[in-house]
């Protein structure tokens, strides 16, 4: 499979994208319960959420890590997602003079890292993280969040079966390319081709 360098793949319908974040039972329970992030979730810190859900397993090394035992599947309105695209700026940029200002004024940061495997082998083409901040946030919780599902059980079986060395492709969400128009792939820095 040829997959571009830079691209956002998904699980998304018409009305909502999934994104994925882990936190320590004590903000996921009543994010849960209140299906949208409540205390002692903390709005003034920059939350990242992560639309692939194996950088995700990575990242919580499958809900074991400190502080990320459980793992939540958040449904983001589409109107959200493009809002925080919109707004957002590359973490780092050396093509544009102009980068340091928007980053100082963004409330969004986009971040390209590899994508991962099942095993958490880096594969040759990057997943995107988007870290939300300020006013971002704030719609974030209040106004973009459609539910918020605790998948932790999910992802223990699908550890399990990794561990196992079985076949886990039914265990895991099927994400699909997502169409960006031109001018949000050029503010995110993300590809249109094929990889050569």
């Amino acid at each position: 499979m040829n997959v571009p360098y830079r691209q956002i793949r998904a699980a998304y319908t018409e009305e909502s994208i999934t994104v994925y974040q882990a936190y320590d039972p004590a903000v996921a329970e009543p994010a849960v319960a209140a299906q949208r992030f409540v205390a002692p979730f903390k709005r003034e810190r920059m939350t990242w959420i992560k639309p692939s859900f194996l950088w995700m397993m990575y990242r919580c090394g499958y809900a074991t890590k400190p502080g990320q035992g459980r793992v939540l599947a958040i449904s983001l309105s589409q109107e959200g997602f493009a809002w925080a695209l919109a707004h957002s700026c590359l973490s780092h940029d050396d093509r544009r003079p102009e980068w340091a200002e928007r980053v100082r004024r963004s409330p969004v940061r986009i971040q390209w890292d590899p994508e991962r495997g099942v095993r958490h082998e880096a594969l040759p083409y990057r997943s995107i993280q988007i870290g939300l901040s300020g006013e971002a946030v704030r719609h974030y919780v209040e106004e973009w969040t459609l539910g918020i599902t605790d998948i932790t059980d999910r992802v223990r079986e699908v550890r399990a079966a990794v561990s196992r060395r079985a076949d886990v492709s039914g265990l895991l969400p099927v994400e699909r390319p997502y169409p960006l128009p031109d001018e949000i792939m050029e503010t995110i820095g993300a590809d249109s081709g094929q990889r050569e």
